[in-house]
Formats: C-alpha cells, sequence, structure tokens
C-alpha cells in the first residue's frame, strides 16, 4: 500500500472513531437522563448514586474526544468540510457534558424531595412528561448527526418551543400549589429545578441539533431565524 493512501485510511478511520465515540457517549447521556428522570418519580437511591457514578465516565468522554480532535488538527491538517465536523463534534461534546450535568442535578435534588419523607410530589406527571420529550429530542438529533441529516435537525430546533412551553406551564402550577399549601415550598422548589434542568437539557438539544447543520451545510445558525438558515453547500467529504 502507498505510503499516501495508508495515511489517508488512517484519517478517515480517525474522523470515523471521533464521530463513533461522540455517539457513544451521546446514548450514555441519553441514559443517564432516563435514570435520572426514574429517581424523581420512583426514589430509588442506588439509581441515584448510578447517575452521578454516570456523570463522571460522562466526563472522560469529553476529556477523550477533545483530545482526539486535537490530535487530528495537529497531525492532519483537515480540509474545510472535514475541519467543520472537528469544530462542531468540539461543540457538541461540551453540551453533551453539560446535559449530563442536568441530569445528575434532577437526581440530586430527586433525592432531596425523598429524604424529607415527601410521598405527593406536586406535578410529578407534568415533570415526567418534559422529561420524556428531552431525551426523544437528544435521541432524534443523535439519530440527525449519525446521518447527517440536516433537515431533521431543522425540525428538533422548531420543537424546542414545546419543552419550554412545558416547563412554563409546570413552574405556573407549582406557584398555585405552593400558595395554597406554603409548607411544600422546598419540595416544590427542588421540583422547579428539576423541570429547568429538563428545559436546559432541550437547550442543549437543540444546540446540537444546529451543530449539525454547520457540519451538512457549512452554515452558523446560532441565533438566526429558521428562514434564515441558508442552503446546504453540501455535506463532508
Amino acid at each position: 500500500m502507498p505510503h499516501s493512501e495508508h495515511l489517508s485510511k488512517q484519517y478517515d478511520s480517525d474522523l470515523e472513531d471521533i464521530r463513533s465515540r461522540v455517539l457513544q457517549m451521546g446514548g450514555l447521556v441519553e441514559s443517564q437522563i432516563l435514570a435520572a428522570i426514574e429517581c424523581f418519580g420512583t426514589g430509588n437511591y442506588d439509581l441515584m448514586a448510578q447517575v452521578t457514578d454516570t456523570d463522571r465516565r460522562v466526563n472522560s468522554y469529553e476529556v477523550e474526544i477533545d483530545d482526539a480532535c486535537t490530535h487530528v488538527i495537529a497531525k492532519r491538517q483537515p480540509a474545510a468540510s472535514d475541519l467543520r465536523l472537528i469544530m462542531a463534534v468540539s461543540k457538541i461534546v461540551t453540551d453533551l457534558e453539560r446535559t449530563g450535568d442536568e441530569a445528575e442535578k434532577i437526581a440530586r435534588m430527586a433525592k432531596n424531595i425523598y429524604d424529607r419523607g415527601r410521598l405527593q410530589i406536586p406535578r410529578s406527571a407534568d415533570v415526567r412528561h418534559a422529561g420524556q420529550l428531552a431525551v426523544a429530542m437528544l435521541r432524534r438529533v443523535l439519530d440527525a448527526m449519525a446521518r447527517l441529516d440536516a433537515g431533521e435537525a431543522e425540525r428538533i430546533i422548531a420543537e424546542d418551543v414545546a419543552i419550554d412551553d412545558e416547563f412554563r406551564g409546570i413552574v405556573r402550577q407549582l406557584v398555585t400549589f405552593v400558595m395554597e399549601d406554603p409548607r411544600t415550598i422546598s419540595t416544590v422548589l427542588d421540583i422547579v429545578w428539576i423541570a429547568k434542568a429538563i428545559e436546559r437539557i432541550g437547550d442543549h438539544a437543540k444546540n446540537i441539533a444546529e451543530q449539525v447543520i454547520y457540519i451538512v451545510h457549512g452554515t452558523d445558525v446560532r441565533h438566526t431565524a429558521r428562514e434564515d438558515h441558508g442552503e446546504p453547500d453540501g455535506a463532508p467529504q
């Protein structure tokens, strides 16, 4: 095999390994969120500890993937389309790591609630429903990244408003609940933090969707209206 062909195959392998590790990290974060939501619903203390342990693994993925991206840039001097991929991956793993942090926060707040011995948790079903919406968004955006599906990424960005609306509705209902029974204020505040963490998970999924569009189209759509997202200029080679 000629030396140049060997280097090219190694380069392709390096890029594919990075993409694969991002998807593995995303799958781990997805399982972490599901476990955290179950903690909130059931008060499973073992699962709460597991969510925290998973967070350390997620953090390790972030460091490893960033190191791999740095190595590719330094050694391979990637062309424009591949450089887009690497730059986007670096942002995506940051959003995934922060999503893991939000899952850990949900488990921690759930522990606070169950430590107080609360058996009746206000708006529990609504919060868990919002959590399922956020998990579905993350799962879909990871699939969009795997398939380089910018159209699906656009749809995910548009749907983020649904989780925002769920959050506002939950907060309004919880305010009413506290007014009726002020003794519940500590538990209600923890639930608000959980709902806010779920809203932030949706925001991170939206951020990842924006990076998918950047990889595919080369267009930075952050802080822009959807009609300004531009026309595709081709997927990475």
